[in-house]
């Protein structure tokens, strides 16, 4: 089974370069390339989990060359959990972006660059869960970084290469930091590899070991996009395409949530941080969901939830117990598929209403009764409606914190409780705004051709007799969108039509993402017993250390 273990990153990078080489001159061949390639890597991971389950710690040297000189991957529980979970969402974000790239006639350019970077962003994310040294973290990192900017930017967009840049620009210092914190690892330790440094770092100065965690925790935490350093996200993600910014927000903040898990266990036991992590879960907590609640636009408003809900992972970092490790696997597992999913179904709100402002849609419970329900599942399973996985998640993190009775585990209890109350009033927010009540009379109609936002800026904004304000024509081609309003793109960020009934694969893909998410309330005893496991080998460090090592 060894073998198997570095299958989930080189598949996705030698299908990349299958995919470039067909382009568009043969689309539908590149579309089967990176549906079948994403499908084998969703069956190697469940066997990489079932496997590291059952016989421990799986691990591979490349080239056969070992610790400290070669790369080590490593597949134990945790990793195998976060390999499997991450492949079943990419693929339904995938047949969701094939859905709306065909549905839109996508065949220009950026179109032919989306399979290979998403293929590229998909084998970042593995390598992420699967390395077994600080470099290859780097590395990992860095492949997300390139394939990101790519997907963010698709179609050239003023708005989406606005928000790339940002992107970038916070990426390009986090990694900076990071090449420093790697740099003086190895200088004091002499080597950046997990295994080895979890016997080393110990015998190390308090104050180096302090630094190195504080300089780690930071840059795990600007790709968490944990408070006070989140204010990038609610900026970058909700201008990408809905596919782009369902795979993003379900999956990259979740990379740094892994990596503080697998750093604070491994390499930094102790709990010496934990009173900063849990004032940082507070206040990612409270600012997140008090943004949300003051957000209109769609997309906006779930990245705020998004940097709320984040709060509850590091709280179970902060308190650093089996049950709260336990708890916190369990609710990133959770919040990766439900995240998602509210970030396709904004996609197939655009494309039916023609924008993600909420005061300017309506009706949609009487007009798309399915998309109604495809809302209000994961919308009541975010805010954690008994018996949902979000509420067992919770109840998991919030038992843990009493168990614990410190003054800052209380705080966070209550402060969790008053999250999950304001992320059930945001979501009846939208549910009344998008869903209950009356369709506004501004409402674009259906078959209308909406225009990107660059497109609208250079448009004609006379109004003639056909372009009434006000009348829902404000969309139609050649004229400007109306003020205010953010406008449907499709993934090459060019016109778009509304429509009465969205292209079938989009909407299959995000029933897929619906029932992922059932399926962890169904299984939910299964995999709390697996996740303790996780948590009891993160704690123990023995089972990890020896695998890699031999002794």
């Amino acid at each position: 089974m060894n073998a198997l273990v570095p299958l989930p990153v080189l598949l996705p990078l030698c299908a990349t370069g299958l995919s470039l080489a067909f382009g568009t001159r043969l689309a539908r061949f590149q579309r089967f390339i990176s549906v079948a390639v994403l499908s084998a890597v969703l069956g190697l991971a469940v066997a990489l989990m079932v496997a590291a389950d059952r016989q421990g710690p799986l691990h591979v040297d490349l080239g056969d060359f070992p610790p400290p000189l070669g790369i080590t991957l490593v597949a134990d529980r945790l990793s195998g959990l976060m390999l499997t979970v991450s492949s079943a969402v990419t693929l339904a974000v995938l047949v969701y972006s094939l859905g709306q790239g065909m549905a839109d006639r996508d065949q220009e350019t950026p179109v032919a660059v989306f399979h290979p970077a998403y293929l590229i962003l998909v084998a970042g994310v593995s390598c992420t869960f699967l390395a077994g040294d600080l470099v290859n973290l780097f590395v990992a990192f860095e492949i997300m970084l390139v394939a990101s900017f790519v997907l963010l930017t698709l179609g050239g967009t003023g708005p989406r290469i606005r928000a790339g840049s940002t992107y970038v620009i916070i990426s390009l210092f986090s990694s900076m930091l990071f090449l420093t914190a790697i740099a003086m690892t190895y200088a004091a330790a002499g080597t950046v590899n997990f295994a080895q440094l979890a016997g080393q770092l110990p015998e190390l100065p308090l104050g180096v070991q302090t630094l190195i965690q504080a300089m780690l925790l930071t840059v795990f935490g600007i790709k968490a996009a944990v408070f006070p350093v989140a204010a990038w996200l609610p900026d970058s993600y909700p201008t990408a395409p809905a596919p782009v910014t369902a795979v993003f927000a379900g999956l990259l903040t979740k990379v740094g949530v892994y990596c503080m898990l697998r750093t604070e266990t491994l390499l930094f036991p102790g709990n010496r941080l934990g009173d900063l992590l849990m004032a940082v879960a507070l206040f990612s907590m409270v600012v997140g969901i008090l943004g949300a609640v003051a957000q209109t636009d769609l997309k906006r408003l779930f990245s705020f939830t998004l940097i709320s809900h984040i709060g509850y992972m590091i709280f179970g970092i902060g308190l650093a117990t089996r049950e709260a490790y336990g708890g916190a696997i369990f609710y990133v597992v959770h919040h990766i598929t439900v995240q998602t999913t509210l970030f396709l179904v904004a996609g197939l709100i655009e494309r039916r209403g023609g924008t993600n402002e909420l005061t300017r849609i309506g009706g949609l419970a009487k007009a798309a009764p399915v998309l109604a329900v495809l809302f209000f599942v994961p919308a009541m399973n975010l805010a954690g409606i008994p018996p949902l996985s979000g509420f067992i998640g919770k109840l998991g993190l919030m038992r843990a914190g009493v168990a614990d009775g410190g003054a800052w585990a209380w705080i966070l209890v209550a402060g969790a409780t008053l999250t999950s109350l304001l992320t059930l009033y945001v979501m009846a927010k939208v549910w009344n705004l998008a869903f209950w009540r009356a369709e506004p009379p501004d409402q674009a109609a259906y078959g209308t051709v909406l225009e990107s936002a660059d497109d609208s800026d250079d448009a004609d904004s006379d109004t003639g007799p056909d372009r009434i304000p006000g009348s829902g024509d404000e969309g139609v081609l050649g004229a400007p969108a109306p003020a205010g309003q953010a406008v449907a793109a499709s993934l090459h960020g060019r016109a778009v039509t509304t429509t009465t009934r969205p292209p079938g694969a989009m909407t299959a893909a995000t029933v897929a993402a619906v029932a992922l998410g059932l399926a962890f309330t169904v299984l939910a005893g299964p995999l709390t017993a697996f996740t303790d496991r996780s948590a009891a080998e993160l704690i123990d460090r023995g089972p990890y250390t020896e695998a890699v090592l031999g002794r």
